[in-house]
């Protein structure tokens, strides 16, 4: 009889975690809320896998970006990369800035951070290069009193297509409303390979553009053989940005829409499902 019931109770829990494992399946959380243990760490003029001063961290739950180590922020501009690269996906990040920029740190960089996309790989990097070769869905906080959007695009070492026409200013504003305070915010990247990067706010699409490519200047002490101009971008790796204002993450988290890369009808439905699910 205890044979029996042990033996129920051992299906049951494998019908369970079958269930479980479908219900998630494509989801990909990046941060699993312990450890960085899926992550590699650049921070200009610091050799790889240098966490200068405990930058990069994690505390109840959440990613942290702090400078409590530092005296002078000093254009310590720091990455942290997820192990592996992507093509096609939905990003999503919950963020909120917090605190007070670190001594030394630019007025540009206020509340200022970013999700990095289709990034060079972080072994690529020299010893003192600033920024990823990479497109820079950047993150910003309202400072209180103007507007300022967030979910912007910056292209450190590469150019995007905005409206069908090269665009090659360093960055381009999306539509957003500007969130002040340390509020919680949601941000989605849905990146398709070179064909179409959008940015999601509060479900709306705030900002698309194409024909993501390297090329252009904004990236300083890169290894001239990585910086191929001209070469599409398709895949990458995917990075968060320590850029002196102190920002927290709780949800970084990804589905994988390569399996559907083949087949747009397949892969439209599913893209229009994620975003319902918002």
């Amino acid at each position: 009889m205890r044979s029996t019931y042990l033996k129920s109770i051992t299906v049951f829990a494998l019908l369970l975690g079958s269930l479980t494992v479908h219900a998630q399946k494509g989801w990909i959380n990046l941060f699993n809320g312990k450890d960085l243990k899926d992550w590699k760490v650049k921070i200009s003029k610091h050799e790889l896998n240098d966490n200068f001063a405990n930058t990069f961290r994690v505390e109840n739950g959440l990613m942290k970006v702090s400078y409590d180590g530092y005296t002078n922020f000093d254009d310590q501009y720091g990455h942290i990369f997820y192990k592996k690269p992507f093509s096609y996906y939905l990003l999503k990040v919950e963020y909120r800035f917090v605190g007070e920029q670190v001594k030394g740190g630019a007025g540009w960089a206020l509340r200022n951070s970013g999700a990095m996309l289709h990034g060079q790989a972080p072994e690529t990097m020299l010893k003192d290069q600033d920024f990823p070769i990479s497109i820079e869905g950047q993150i910003l906080g309202g400072d209180g009193v103007n507007e300022r959007h967030t979910s912007n695009v910056c292209t450190p070492g590469t150019t995007i297509y905005y409206q069908n026409k090269l665009y090659t200013a360093h960055c381009l504003d999306s539509k957003s409303k500007t969130y002040h305070g340390d509020q919680w915010v949601t941000a989605e990247f849905l990146v398709l390979g070179d064909s179409l990067i959008q940015h999601i706010i509060d479900k709306e699409v705030v900002l698309e553009y194409t024909r993501p490519q390297i090329g252009g200047g904004n990236v300083s002490n890169f290894d001239p053989k990585v910086k191929e101009d001209g070469k599409r971008l398709t895949s990458g790796y995917i990075s968060l940005q320590s850029e002196s204002h102190p920002i927290e993450f709780r949800t970084v988290k990804l589905f994988d829409l390569a399996p559907y890369a083949k087949d747009q009808k397949k892969l439209a439905q599913m893209i229009e499902k994620l975003k319902k699910e918002g």
